[in-house]
């Protein structure tokens, strides 16, 4: 017998893991699944739709279909983070920047929403000449070298304010662009790829909208689930 107590398994491929004939207390998994089965018991339905029952957006982020879908979910989506910001804006300074359960600090995850709208959105849709932000944070497999080479500063420590007056700019122009966005629009082939890191692939509006969408409302749901760490302490 193995003692495995306390094993933490992040940012794996885990297709097919099996865990048989083991006891313990407190386990807690995260992450994107096709099916989980706990006990013998699919538990995959329940669990997404729990998630979705508290978590309205999450839905509306996978199921958009029409150009009006996209409005409609994107505008829930600000709803859901002005409300988020009034309570950050209750708790010091110092402990946005702190991380829990070594997950991004909320400065952070507003930060990787940053680069996530300036990749999604302002290159590979929009094709601006100068779409990164440096205060961006890209996801955690990207080389820091490729971070560089798009003119992001990994190590900045700015406050929250500066990240949301980024934030602001970059919501208002993908807002701008979802207004006058038509159903026909949503299947034209982008002339880039996100960053060059990532592959090479066919990306559509539709795709990368729903990427900067299902950003949004998954790191909406971590942010106040952490929060509610941060405003226990």
């Amino acid at each position: 017998m193995s003692d495995l107590a306390g094993l933490e398994i992040r940012d794996c491929e885990v297709s097919g893991l099996k865990i048989v004939d083991c006891y313990g207390e407190q386990i807690s998994i995260g992450g994107g699944f096709d099916r989980v089965v706990v006990n013998d018991v699919d538990v995959t339905a329940f669990v997404e739709g729990e998630l979705d029952r508290q978590h309205p957006a999450r839905a509306l982020a996978r199921e958009a279909v029409t150009a009006e879908d996209y409005r409609a979910a994107w505008s829930v989506i600000g709803d859901d983070w002005r409300r988020t910001f009034e309570r950050a804006g209750r708790l010091p300074q110092d402990l946005l920047h702190e991380r829990v359960d070594d997950e991004w600090s909320f400065v952070e995850t507003h930060r990787h929403l940053l680069f996530a709208a300036d990749a999604w959105v302002g290159n590979a849709v929009l094709e601006e000449d100068d779409p990164y932000h440096p205060l961006g944070f890209p996801a955690g497999a990207m080389p820091e070298a490729d971070a560089a080479g798009l003119g992001l500063r990994l190590s900045a420590r700015p406050s929250l304010e500066e990240v949301l007056a980024a934030r602001r700019d970059r919501t208002s122009s993908v807002q701008r662009f979802l207004d006058s966005l038509t159903d026909d629009e949503l299947d034209r082939v982008c002339g880039r790829k996100p960053a060059d890191p990532y592959p090479d692939d066919r990306y559509v509006v539709r795709r990368c909208l729903t990427v900067v969408l299902k950003e949004e409302a998954e790191h909406h749901r971590y942010a106040v689930r952490d929060l509610a760490v941060l405003e226990s302490r």
